[in-house]
């Protein structure tokens, strides 16, 4: 066919158009979720990711490792700080801890079991369901100091019947009876004194009890108004135990001062059971009235699970044979404490019709302190005396159901069901040997140590408000340790995270962020990793093909990720970032991963990929290099979608 010059011949070809490109992009990092299918998990947070934590709110990283500092023979029980000085419970025996040299033995002789410790009004109150123990300064025993000098002290460690503070049971009493109570028996002392006003001629003075101790009777008499001679048994006055009688060899006569006792008489009488009663507590808080923290309330005794005690005002060696409480049936034993506000929260097992919350308030009646009951609350019963926890102003226990709390909120009405570990609550739950947690608050998380080697976490500064738990009013996003055998989980004097373990290994993890080093544990490298949840793109029906995968890492000196892809159920490895997310610097050289760049902010590194013809796929982020730091700031994905998915 011929054509005229000038004409253009235009042909028209169908080209089929490129599929659209999705792109999901994550820059928020909250916690885990262990509770739902990777497939609903919501794309900010983990189905897995072990020994991940948060960096700050919205990032995380890989934890910290830990280094060895000392070994003891026995579990570790229980480790305590009074001021400056750790004080370490291992097996039976209780030890100051000095890292430079060789421990000092304070005491041996403890129940191998877990114990609890307060500090006090300058001193540390341990118990452990055997002895109850002061460990602090004391008085020198055999000085006598000149006049003006101080006495000497020195630091040791105490029974409480040892320093036991000796009571003045009665005053104004008569030779032959009668009298004013003024305080009561201390249950973890045997001595007590009574105070007579004397007659002319009286000699036989009856005391309130009989069957005293062979202990010597120390006697004083007022000799004239501020003066007072100690008298001596055996030269001064002779004793009928049995009869709880006193006869002087001259009677003390009529108080040299009108209306004043002029004879104090301290006796002894171990009274069967009494001590014991202090004695086999392990579980302790301070409260006093109008919450005020000045006294000790211990409970545990398994011979009184439903009872507690509580001390003098100030006073760690005196209790009261009145100052005592019954909470509720026998069947359900004290469990542990909160302290929400000027109420003290006693915690029972599951056995109280579901009223496992007793509240009591402190008060003055008459110049005496009194602690009533004021009300209960319904809800679970606490799980395990370990458990317990103040996150911020929240007060956290465990119970078969997760970590729950009790807000001020709820004091006032009749129910608690403050839900704080939903998150995690299927894999808590179905741990082994839950009841024995142990629960220790470190800066802003709730860490519960399994004792196995798995920790959860719970977080202070992240909270979430999850549609499924109703009746809470928020959650804490959490995380999880793996290789952390923590028994027992203290802080230092220089505020690091330690923890013991059963062998009686004591470990201390690395403060340092952004130290090299600080990422190992004891030699060996923190299997850190973060998976993405499922993602099924646009259309979840659809063919999807991953074409790109990009993310953002907190530089180091040396890090790196192995990127992974599980699909149709298959983990395999995508790429290797090498070294592109380091940075140079000469005090640590690693020739191998080495990287120039002195550039120390955060490192995009990015790749193509090819996932192709799936219908989800679930990415996972991983560091399992020894001494090598791994953070996460945000991760992108490119993706198309076209045709049916067929399976």
């Amino acid at each position: 066919m011929d054509f005229d010059d000038g004409v253009v011949l235009i042909m028209a070809f169908d080209v089929p158009s490129p599929a659209p490109r999705g792109v999901e992009i994550i820059e928020e990092f909250r916690g885990v979720d262990l509770n739902s299918s990777p497939t609903v998990v919501s794309k900010y947070r983990s189905p897995e990711a072990p020994n991940m934590m948060r960096d700050i709110p919205g990032k995380v990283r890989k934890r910290q490792g830990y280094e060895k500092l000392k070994h003891y023979d026995g579990q570790i029980n229980g480790v305590f700080r009074l001021n400056d000085r750790t004080v370490i419970h291992a097996g039976d025996k209780l030890f100051l801890q000095n890292l430079s040299s060789d421990d000092t033995q304070l005491y041996e002789g403890m129940a191998d079991t877990r114990s609890v410790g307060r500090q006090f009004n300058g001193k540390l109150f341990l118990f452990d369901g055997k002895k109850a123990l002061c460990y602090g300064e004391f008085e020198k025993e055999g000085q006598t100091p000149a006049e003006g000098e101080e006495p000497e002290k020195e630091w040791k460690v105490v029974t409480l019947e040892e320093k036991a503070y000796v009571p003045t049971i009665i005053i104004s009493r008569k030779p032959t009876g009668g009298g004013t109570t003024l305080e009561p028996i201390n249950l973890i002392g045997k001595k007590f004194k009574e105070s007579f006003l004397g007659t002319a001629d009286d000699k036989i003075y009856q005391m309130t009890t009989d069957n005293l101790d062979a202990d010597k009777l120390q006697i004083r008499q007022l000799v004239k108004d501020g003066e007072w001679k100690d008298l001596k048994e055996g030269t001064d006055f002779s004793v009928d135990r049995k009869a709880g009688k006193v006869t002087f060899n001259t009677a003390p006569g009529e108080s040299p001062v009108k209306g004043m006792d002029n004879v104090e008489i301290t006796a002894a009488k171990t009274r069967k059971g009494y001590a014991d009663k202090i004695n086999k507590c392990n579980i302790m808080t301070l409260f006093g009235v109008n919450g005020a923290i000045d006294r000790m309330f211990v409970s545990g005794n398994p011979d009184f699970v439903n009872q507690d005690w509580y001390c003098q005002i100030n006073d760690g060696f005196y209790f009261g044979d009145l100052w005592y409480s019954v909470l509720g049936q026998d069947g359900s034993a004290i469990v542990g404490y909160s302290v929400i506000n000027d109420r003290l929260a006693a915690h029972k097992s599951e056995a109280e019709e579901g009223r496992n919350i007793i509240l009591r308030k402190g008060e003055l009646v008459e110049d005496k302190p009194t602690f009533p009951i004021i009300g209960s609350l319904m809800g679970r019963g606490a799980l395990g005396k370990y458990g317990f926890g103040y996150l911020g102003s929240d007060p956290l226990f465990l119970t078969d159901l997760g970590v729950m709390a009790i807000t001020a909120a709820d004091i006032t009405g009749e129910k608690y069901s403050q839900n704080r570990s939903f998150y995690i609550n299927e894999a808590l739950t179905a741990e082994e040997k839950l009841a024995d947690a142990f629960a220790f608050v470190w800066r802003d998380f709730y860490l519960l140590s399994m004792g196995t080697g798995r920790v959860y976490l719970l977080d202070g500064l992240q909270k979430s408000y999850e549609r499924n738990t109703p009746y809470s009013s928020y959650q804490y996003e959490c995380y999880y340790w793996e290789n952390v055998p923590a028994r027992v989980m203290w802080e230092d004097v220089e505020g690091r995270l330690c923890f013991g373990t059963v062998d009686g290994d004591i470990f201390r993890f690395y403060d340092n962020v952004t130290s090299q080093k600080s990422y190992n544990d004891v030699g060996a490298p923190i299997k850190a990793r973060w998976d993405i949840p499922d993602l099924s793109g646009e259309r979840f029906y659809e063919n999807k093909t991953f074409r790109y995968f990009s993310v953002v890492l907190a530089a180091a000196i040396a890090t790196r990720v192995e990127v992974w892809v599980q699909r149709k159920g298959i983990w395999s490895l995508l790429f290797d970032s090498g070294a592109k997310a380091c940075y140079f610097d000469f005090t640590y050289i690693n020739w191998e991963r080495i990287n120039f760049s002195s550039d120390n902010t955060p490192r995009t590194v990015g790749k193509k990929i090819k996932v192709k013809k799936v219908d989800k796929a679930r990415f996972s982020l991983r560091n399992e290099a020894y001494n090598e730091p791994f953070g996460i700031y945000k991760v992108a994905l490119e993706y198309t979608e076209s045709g049916k998915y067929k399976g």
